[in-house]
């Protein structure tokens, strides 16, 4: 009987507390972020003629020469939302150095005597970034304006239009949306097509 007195209110604590904290909290506060954020909370989703392309919150790989290239991932087997994570390879690691030699040497061929953004050969904590540092992005520009026959200068300009200032005026750094990036670079080439 005494038994039974202890695990009645044990069972409807637990009853209780999962029914608050895993129903209703959560509802709550996808109700509220609904409303303050909703883009953020619906996944800063892109569309494009009616169909989504990307998202402005999560990487995605660009390999073609005429776009601009996003970080390394480590997620998975690469961009992989679902297996989201860093390689977990610490600064000794012979694997960790041998992927950024590769890494920076292929960039290398591409704009040479210049010297290559850290975060072209490294992949983020998450690997899914959807940004680049400006100095990543002006790395590229040189390829890309070639590939795309525009001037360096016009191919600067929407680097700068798309460079996003720290949050806040002193949160984090100064970064580059690569998505949106191409998606202004193909806008300009649509318009220029006769």
């Amino acid at each position: 009987m005494n038994l039974l007195k202890q695990i009645y209110p044990a069972v409807a604590i637990t009853v209780v507390l999962t029914v608050l904290l895993g129903i209703v909290y959560p509802l709550v506060i996808t109700g509220v972020a609904q409303v303050i954020f909703p883009s953020q909370a619906g996944g800063g989703l892109i569309q494009k003629d009616g169909k989504v392309i990307g998202s402005r919150l999560i990487g995605q790989p660009f390999t073609g020469a005429s776009y601009f290239h996003s970080r390394p991932s480590a997620a998975g087997t690469g961009y992989d939302a679902t297996a989201s994570g860093g390689t977990n390879l610490g600064p000794t690691s012979q694997k960790l150095f041998d992927s950024v030699k590769a890494a920076a040497d292929s960039l290398a061929d591409e704009n040479p005597n210049t010297p290559i953004p850290i975060d072209l050969v490294t992949s983020s904590a998450s690997g899914l970034d959807p940004h680049i540092t400006p100095a990543a992005a002006e790395f590229q520009v040189p390829r890309v304006a070639r590939e795309r026959g525009l001037s360096e200068g016009e191919v600067r300009r929407l680097v700068r239009e798309h460079t996003e200032g720290r949050q806040l005026g002193l949160l984090g750094e100064p970064r580059v949306n690569v998505l949106e990036l191409n998606l202004a670079l193909d806008q300009i080439a649509r318009v220029r097509r006769p």
